[in-house]
């Protein structure tokens, strides 16, 4: 090809490089100029033009995108005409995106002037769906090069192709422990029902019974005898080793153990079996979320009928860290619910409350302002939540409240009264919530009465919150015993307002059992609070706490 100026008198079938406007219309680059469009020309007062002349051996732009998309479509793959240098190829059914990506890589690098673009591995797609595009560059390229591309595209192929998902006949047993609540387990088996109807497939067989191996394994003993295909075992505790409840079970059913854990987050603690022919999943916690996880890429494939091995699983840690990434796909219905988190990328904004209005009735004097390990008690709390990187840090006051702003003098807090200290926690509760910004995900509600506390069991806390993941109130426990600071997700802030008396946020704990999750602290101090001389006397005891 040979690009550059012509005169009108040479430029006869040249390819026009430039739109260009004339009095009666214009000429649109890309176009064959013939004697009628070279006539308008000298009428319009041109003399030269440029544009691309195709030697002998050279192929058009659209011919060269179409023999190179041609090459490339695999299965269930169209393609549309070359036009402008382009040629679309589109998937012809519901399924998985299949890119050779390294196959695709090469391609690119053959020549600048051939470029192919394509949705992501794995990705799913629907019919009509683009899922790559072939550009050409330049209006036309040798066509021993085109041939070049296309043979390496044919041989290495298929690069671009669809698998359909297949009809499969899926299992899901849920098991329990004694506490376990009836909503986690419907939560669990819906996000498990739309995943498997998204993909295609039919819940034919479903079970729930306690999380004991004996049990689960004649349960799976059932779901195959029922015709699954595909099994699905979501515990109601996490597997934490290959010879846990569920994993026995399997093998115990007769299974083998293929792979345990998987590079992806959340995702991690994935189990991947086989009882026969048949593929079993032992579902990490985070699917019980609609929200993209590890799981789904392992789903996925075997919806598609695809074998999944070992070393598939050890290669998805590059883009495995999907709880950072913004664009993680969250079903519509389930947006209102997550609002602000779902919407921004980075870290959830967490604001914190210190309760600080109280009478102190049993101390008989106010606890708050009394001297533990060199300063005021309320300051200890305040202190904590801003080494934590509360933001904001509220205090609520009430009784002697000029005291307790007196007894925080030079603490970066805001501030706000509870006139109502009297009538409970509840009114403590809604004053601190009404002087937070409306742009918090959540709220630690600490209790001024705790010296042990410090900013690390607060971050602790902090760093489980994850409304998408189902995690939206954050309760931190020692040996089992839950204690405080609560932390609450923005979605649960109209309930707390609704509060009267003495009720705190623990009452809505059990209207959303299956959103709390509690976290194990290394210490008491998340128990540890200040009624009493007594209790006063044994915090005094002990060595101060660094926050």
């Amino acid at each position: 090809m040979i690009f550059g100026e012509f005169a009108l008198e040479e430029a006869q079938g040249i390819v026009l490089a430039h739109s260009l406007n004339l009095p009666d219309g214009s000429m649109k680059k890309g176009r064959r100029l013939d004697d009628g469009d070279l006539q308008k020309l000298r009428v319009a007062g041109f003399t030269t033009v440029v544009g691309a002349r195709l030697e002998a051996g050279d192929l058009g732009e659209n011919d060269a995108a179409d023999r190179v998309a041609a090459a490339l479509a695999g299965a269930e793959v169209t393609r549309s005409a070359g036009y402008t240098g382009r040629s679309n190829l589109f998937a012809a059914c519901h399924g998985l995106a299949m890119i050779d990506r390294g196959g695709l890589d090469r391609l690119n690098q053959m020549n600048e002037a051939v470029t192919v673009a394509s949705v992501a591995p794995w990705e799913i797609v629907r019919p009509g769906q683009m899922i790559a595009t072939v550009k050409v560059i330049p209006f036309a390229l040798d066509g021993q090069l085109v041939e070049c591309c296309a043979a390496f595209a044919e041989e290495a192929g298929p690069i671009i192709a669809v698998r359909p998902f297949l009809p499969q006949r899926v299992g899901l047993i849920l098991t329990r422990l004694p506490g376990t609540k009836d909503k986690l387990l419907d939560s669990t088996f819906e996000a498990a029902r739309a995943r498997i109807e998204e993909l295609g497939g039919g819940l034919v067989f479903e079970s729930r019974c306690a999380h004991r191996g004996d049990t689960l394994s004649e349960q799976i003993g059932q779901a195959l005898a029922a015709g699954c295909n595909l099994l699905l075992i979501a515990g109601a505790s996490a597997i934490v080793d290959r010879r846990d409840v569920v994993p026995a079970a399997v093998v115990a059913a007769g299974g083998r153990i293929d792979h345990f854990g998987m590079p992806v987050d959340p995702g991690n603690l994935m189990l991947l079996a086989h009882i026969g022919e048949v593929p079993v999943l032992g579902v990490p916690g985070c699917a019980r979320s609609p929200r993209l996880n590890g799981f789904d890429f392992v789903f996925r494939r075997l919806m598609a009928g695809l074998p999944v091995e070992s070393r598939d699983i050890m290669g998805l840690g590059v883009g495995g860290l999907l709880k950072e990434i913004a664009d993680r796909p969250l079903p519509r219905a389930h947006a209102t619910i997550v609002g602000k988190v779902a919407d921004r990328s980075g870290r959830p904004r967490i604001g914190g409350l210190v309760l600080a209005a109280g009478l102190s009735s049993r101390m008989g004097r106010n606890k708050l302002l009394i001297e533990v390990n060199g300063k005021p008690l309320v300051a200890h709390a305040a202190e904590a939540a801003l080494a934590a990187g509360l933001d904001p840090v509220v205090v609520v006051t009430g009784h002697q409240a000029e005291a307790v702003k007196m007894a925080l003098d030079g603490l970066p807090v805001a501030w706000t009264h509870n006139p109502e200290f009297a009538d409970g926690l509840a009114g403590s509760l809604k004053a601190g919530l009404a002087a937070l910004p409306a742009q918090v995900d959540g709220v630690l509600v600490c209790l001024g009465d705790m010296p042990t506390l410090t900013a690390d069991h607060m971050k602790r806390i902090v760093a489980a919150f994850n409304p998408l993941e189902g995690r939206g109130i954050c309760v931190p426990t020692f040996h089992g015993k839950r204690g405080n600071p609560v932390l609450l997700g923005s979605q649960f802030f109209a309930e707390m307002r609704g509060l009267a008396g003495d009720s705190g946020a623990r009452s809505l704990f059990a209207r959303h059992d299956e959103l709390v999750c509690e976290v194990a602290m290394p210490d008491d101090a998340v128990l540890t609070d200040v009624d009493t001389a007594e209790a006063l006397a044994r915090v005094v005891e002990r060595p101060p706490a660094g926050n």
